[in-house]
């Protein structure tokens, strides 16, 4: 059994944090999303809701009675008073109106003559200027949220909007969290600094096993450097990922991160410096001459020694490095679409 097999659909971290799995293994999501319950005593925050599996909700709904404890009737505390949204993926934001149904009924469970306080909503807002995504199912998960289920900001919106530094105190210093926006995986995404534990909660930028996605490459590569550097002042050792196993030794695994990206963009660059590949006659090429490089070719080469299944999963990864080396004046594009996007080299 390897590691991710042996994880537990419940562990508890350390006094101040408890990992509820998603049960939504797969193969980007690994054994699930990770998600957790923050702090010593209730009210607890939550970090992130899993996509809405119904296997998740049990898992959830006992690591919560476990985690509070025995209550008397005088307690008239919410089990959780704040979720926190990493992102908009929906492997993270798909199973709130499950969990927010959870959270009212336990209440109503407890027969507490008190009146029901829902749980608040905190989320990074997106810029306003952002096109939409036909991938996001948030908006529709919003509009389709019970009255009553959740505490609205000020303005009436369901999302708290969180902001770079700030801080989470909802009920004790055991559940204190420091909000790090860290975008590049999506533009909303964030770290979450829990100095209780000494971690950081890194949600997909940086996983428990292998490397992440991201949309945006050099946002990506100043996002784990700044983690770093956070680490490494904070002395957040441990890692939290959003997927995956726990990681001890945190700054070495961030600083990995970004050594493998400056690798495969040196790795790129020097491909785009030697010749381009020589068509065929086939293709057309009746003087004999070379074609300049493509994002197909660049893949090509790069993963030569890899199953040719693997190239086109590649040629995202390729393609956003390329943009960020056109950003940085290293490339040029000289046209073409997609995978046949046709690139020369141009500066350093």
């Amino acid at each position: 059994m390897d590691k991710l097999e042996a994880l537990a659909s419940v562990s508890r971290l350390s006094e101040n944090v408890v990992r509820v799995l998603g049960q939504n293994p797969g193969k980007f999501t690994l054994q699930g999303t990770n998600t957790y319950i923050i702090g010593q005593r209730r009210p607890f925050t939550l970090v992130d809701t899993g996509e809405g599996r119904e296997e998740y909700i049990p898992h959830l709904e006992s690591a919560l009675k476990d985690a509070r404890g025995p209550l008397d009737a005088t307690n008239t505390d919410a089990d959780v008073s704040d979720i926190v949204i990493s992102h908009w993926h929906h492997d993270h934001v798909g199973g709130l109106p499950a969990v927010l149904a959870l959270l009212r009924r336990l209440w109503d469970e407890r027969n507490v003559s008190a009146t029901f306080r829902p749980p608040r909503l905190h989320k990074f807002p997106a810029p306003a200027t952002l096109s939409p995504n036909p991938h996001n199912t948030l908006p529709a998960l919003l509009s389709a949220l019970l009255p009553g289920s959740y505490t609205p900001s000020p303005d009436g919106s369901p999302f708290h909007d969180l902001h770079d530094g700030q801080v989470l105190s909802p009920s004790s210093p055991s559940s204190q969290l420091r909000v790090l926006h860290t975008p590049g995986h999506t533009v909303d995404s964030i770290a979450l600094h829990v100095p209780a534990d000494d971690a950081l909660y890194t949600a997909d930028t940086v996983l428990g096993q292998g490397t992440a996605v991201f949309e945006d490459l050099a946002a990506y590569i100043a996002s784990l450097r700044r983690m770093l550097a956070f680490a490494e002042a904070e002395g957040a050792r441990t890692l939290y990922p959003g997927h995956g196993p726990v990681v001890k030794d945190g700054g070495a695994v961030i600083a990995t991160y970004i050594k493998h990206r400056l690798e495969r963009e040196a790795q790129i660059v020097g491909v785009l410096r030697s010749p381009p590949p020589v068509a065929s006659a086939a293709a057309g090429d009746s003087d004999g001459g070379g074609h300049p490089w493509t994002t197909w070719t660049l893949v090509a080469t790069i993963y030569a020694a890899y199953p040719e299944s693997l190239w086109l999963p590649a040629a995202r990864g390729v393609m956003l490095h390329l943009e960020k080396l056109e950003a940085d004046g290293v490339v040029k594009r000289l046209g073409g679409e997609g995978t046949d996007t046709r690139w020369e080299f141009v500066g350093q």
